[in-house]
Formats: structure tokens, C-alpha cells, sequence
């Protein structure tokens, strides 16, 4: 696949454009903008006005927001099929985050007008957003309340499965996220320090719960892990 020509077969699967005919999807295919980028770069910054919807069609992005004092925190991953950066078309018009590829990534995008006629021509691409946003949020309150009610084991346990149904790929090992993953990763998403994070991630791979090889994360046994997100409250 060169730059520039998007195989509609592979909008089939994202979530965006779910239940739309072949016609439509072939519509929406020549309409996008498509980019081989390599590993580490930037597709947008935090403030940025020049808003487009994007989705990962291969590969992996990572979202960053920094905060007034400088420090920076992971909010979340985005692997094959999944949309980011929508959100500020319909409220300010700016990213509140900072988007970062984790590996070597192929990227989609379409403009505000050229999403918004979309909509407009095929209804069932805003329900999907509807469909998309309520998810996230969904997936904020679990988080959220994983803060507030469960200690740090069961907090990492929960964000290392959420990764694994997200971008699992199955392997003689296990289930391996497809994306590299610090652990200062895995601690800013599960909301807790990089000491407790590393030495719950060591602990778990001495008891063969997971490996961890380049930097990619294998959930050898899922039972385990489950098993530790769901203990009874403390």
C-alpha cells in the first residue's frame, strides 16, 4: 500500500465506520488522508487549532496531556481500528492532548468539512461517534472509580487487560499488546507511582503471570490476572 490509497476493506473494521454498505466505505476511502510515519512522531500537540479526525489503521499511538506545572501523563492508547483527536470538532476546536506514535504507524485522517459531509451523507457514521464517545466515557468512570475504590495491584491488573483486549495479539506465549509499553506508561494509566507499577510488573513476571520482551507486555495467564482485578474489595 502506497500513501495516498486507503484500502476501503480495512474501514470495515473501525469502529467509525461500522455498518456502512461498500459504496460508502470505498467514498470514505478516497476522501482520507493516509501517512506511513515512523516511530515517535508527533501527528499533533496539545493546543493545536488545525483539528482532523484520525484512526489508526495500523501500528499504535500513545496520548499525552501536560499539565500547567510541565509534568506529563498518559491518558490513553490507540491501537488498529480505533479513532483519536475527534472530540474537539465538536466542542473548541482544539486538541487537548498531544498524540505520539508508538511504533511504525499508518494513520488516516479526514478534515472537520470533510467529516462533517460525511455525517451528513451516511447518518450512521454519527451514531458510531455517539457510540464511540459513550465508550470512552465510559471507560473514564471505570477508571475513575478503580482510583478511588481498589488498591494499586488491582488498578495495574485492570489497565494491563483493558490493553490486552484493546491490541491483543495472540501468541504461543499469550496475549501480546502490540505496542511498546514503558512502565511509566502502565503506571500513569492505572494512576499509580512507577516504583509500585515496576514492582508489582516484576512480581507478576517472577510468577509467570506475564513476560515482557522489548518492551511489550505478553499476558501469559489471563485467569491470574482477572483473578487480581476482581478480588474483593480491601
Amino acid at each position: 500500500m502506497t500513501a495516498g490509497e486507503l484500502d476501503p476493506q480495512l474501514l470495515a473494521s473501525m469502529d467509525l465506520f461500522q455498518g456502512l454498505p461498500a459504496d460508502a466505505l470505498a467514498t470514505i476511502a478516497a476522501h482520507a488522508r493516509l501517512r506511513h510515519l515512523d516511530q515517535g512522531v508527533r501527528i499533533f500537540s496539545q493546543g493545536d487549532k488545525s483539528v482532523r479526525a484520525h484512526a489508526v489503521v495500523e501500528g499504535g499511538v500513545r496520548i499525552d496531556q501536560s499539565g500547567s506545572d510541565g509534568a506529563q501523563v498518559v491518558l490513553r492508547f490507540i491501537g488498529p481500528g480505533e479513532l483519536f483527536g475527534t472530540l474537539p470538532l465538536f466542542v473548541d476546536g482544539h486538541y487537548p492532548a498531544d498524540a505520539v506514535t508508538l511504533t511504525q504507524t499508518l494513520e488516516a485522517s479526514w478534515s472537520e468539512d470533510e467529516l462533517l459531509a460525511l455525517i451528513h451523507r451516511y447518518p450512521q457514521i454519527g451514531i458510531n461517534v455517539i457510540r464511540i464517545i459513550g465508550k470512552r466515557l465510559q471507560e473514564v468512570q471505570n477508571r475513575v472509580r478503580e482510583l478511588a475504590t481498589q488498591r494499586a495491584e488491582r488498578r495495574v491488573a485492570h489497565a494491563v487487560l483493558r490493553l490486552a483486549r484493546q491490541a491483543g495479539l495472540s501468541t504461543l506465549d499469550g496475549t501480546a499488546i502490540e505496542f511498546p509499553l514503558r512502565r511509566k506508561d502502565v503506571a500513569d494509566i492505572s494512576g499509580t507511582t512507577l516504583h509500585t507499577a515496576s514492582r508489582i510488573l516484576t512480581g507478576w513476571e517472577k510468577a509467570g503471570i506475564l513476560i515482557t520482551r522489548n518492551r511489550r507486555l505478553t499476558v501469559c495467564e489471563p485467569a491470574e490476572l482477572r483473578r487480581i482485578a476482581e478480588e474483593s474489595p480491601d
